[in-house]
């Protein structure tokens, strides 16, 4: 299990990304825009530098829904693979059967 500090950092990030995403948006448009004036399209920048950077999409670690485990994530499940080892033994995956020569 990861810390539950690293999960509920990686949650709050979550969380203000959602809320400021319009914004960011909204900003990264003016300063994409190539017609607008130079000086606009910077204040636009200046503006954007200012959000927290915890808005940021990059910012978002994937992480395992059951462990929390941060690496050897597969998106499609959300899980990591430790995870899908240990629920595929048990088996609560279905369709998943694991392997043996």
């Amino acid at each position: 299990m990861a810390k539950v500090s690293a999960v509920e950092k990686n949650n709050r990030r979550r969380k203000m990304v959602k809320s400021y995403a319009a914004k960011r948006a909204a900003l990264k448009a003016i300063i994409m825009d190539q017609s607008k004036p130079i000086e606009e399209r910077f204040q636009a920048q200046l503006k954007l530098a200012a959000l927290p950077r915890n808005s940021s999409k990059t910012r978002i670690r994937n992480r395992c829904d059951v462990t929390g485990r941060p690496r050897a994530y597969y998106r499609k499940l959300k899980m990591s693979r430790v995870a899908l080892r240990e629920l595929g033994n048990n088996g609560l995956i279905p369709g998943l059967v694991k392997s043996s020569w």
